[in-house]
């Protein structure tokens, strides 16, 4: 459910009696925790539990209001420090988030040292906004409309349409083309991951949070160029790999399998860095169209699966059979497999862990057979 702007008054003035709150809130609980918030809370017992569900699937400031659309849409903290930061080191000192929600934008850049107003349509957001980030200034526009002189604009454009992601720039809501005309200025604009921003010719940085990628943000020229992909652990460390600091000459080819398989962070994968990934880390690509990598070792902070050989498709059942396979990791990329399907199809089971990379090298599609998922440092292992 979504609040009312008499919801956000209640909650503002019941806000300590809902911290000293001790409720599980958990599928197991829910009719006992309903029927407890009822009794004191009344009529307005939903609206609590839909705080405490909404808090309780976000990774936001504890105190904080919010509902369970607007956790959905909300920017990661992480992510949003991120470009806090970058925005500061480009000597940013006012911003205004023209698609400013509940605020956590504003919550980053003022941990920045960035003065930030925002703005939203949304009166029940702006509240919400107002009472997350006291520091901040907000107010209602329209994200097209002209209200300040503030050195970056902010943008959040809805990224579905009709049930359906948007996968070009000129299809988000608003259109990335008519925030461009409207601001004139130097813009941030937050996509999906997945938008075709190839045309783009300022800075995109592609952010991941303990491995999900979260967005694409476009700057525009005048605060930078280039790709950056953005990794940021689960416990906050930031690990940047900027495309321009690498030469065009030193990036691998692809070549033969070595000892460990690579899926890369699918920030590196989305923002096109593969091959500078690789040539970080010393790794080349299976193929040079397919973002798996291979080398000697597992590159610090991530996972990879020890090869143990290659098969054609039509020989993986009896090639895992043989193994001992029960639990199988199934990984694809190149090929239309189904990897759910496929699991139904072999039919395992022995009682070893194992990983399969399904994938196309060259013109043929080809399984890759191998131990299970391990992490930098384990790299010992046998199977």
């Amino acid at each position: 459910m979504s609040f009312e702007l008499s919801d956000i008054d209640y909650l503002r003035q019941h806000a300590a009696e809902i911290s000293a709150l001790d409720l599980e809130m958990s599928k197991k609980t829910q009719l006992e925790d309903v029927a407890k918030l009822r009794a004191q809370f009344g009529e307005h017992g939903r609206v609590v539990a839909e705080l405490l569900k909404a808090r309780r699937s976000a990774k936001l400031p504890g105190r904080w209001l919010m509902d369970g659309e607007s956790v959905q849409q909300a920017t990661a903290l992480p992510v949003a420090r991120y470009r806090a930061r970058l925005l500061a080191e480009f000597g940013v000192s006012l911003v205004q988030d023209v698609t400013c929600s509940i605020g956590t934008e504003g919550a980053a850049m003022h941990s920045a040292g960035i003065s930030y107003f925002g703005s939203d349509l949304d009166r029940v957001r702006l509240e919400m906004a107002r009472y997350n980030v006291p520091e901040g200034h907000f107010f209602q526009a329209d994200a097209l409309t002209v209200t300040s002189t503030a050195d970056v604009i902010v943008a959040d454009p809805a990224r579905r349409a009709g049930g359906r992601r948007i996968t070009h720039p000129d299809q988000l809501l608003p259109p990335l083309p008519d925030l461009v005309d409207a601001h004139r200025g130097e813009l941030a604009v937050k996509c999906a991951p997945g938008l075709d921003f190839s045309q783009w010719e300022g800075l995109v940085v592609v952010s991941s949070l303990a491995g999900g990628v979260k967005e694409a943000c476009l700057y525009t020229p005048g605060l930078g160029s280039g790709r950056r992909a953005v990794m940021i652990s689960a416990t906050g460390e930031v690990d940047v790999l900027d495309g321009q600091d690498f030469r065009t000459e030193d990036l691998p080819e692809s070549g033969e399998i070595g000892s460990f398989i690579i899926d890369p962070d699918g920030a590196v994968v989305r923002a096109g860095l593969v091959r500078h990934y690789g040539a970080r880390h010393g790794l080349h690509q299976l193929d040079h169209r397919i973002a798996y990598l291979t080398g000697e070792s597992i590159p610090a902070g991530a996972s990879g699966f020890p090869f143990l050989e290659k098969v054609p498709l039509k020989s993986l059942k009896s090639v895992l059979h043989a193994r001992g396979a029960g639990a199988v990791e199934i990984l694809v990329r190149g090929l239309d497999i189904d990897p759910d399907q496929l699991r139904k199809k072999l039919k395992l089971r022995g009682d070893k862990a194992m990983a399969v990379v399904l994938t196309r090298i060259g013109t043929q599609g080809v399984a890759l057979v191998c131990g299970p998922r391990v992490v930098s440092g384990e790299e010992n292992f046998a199977i």
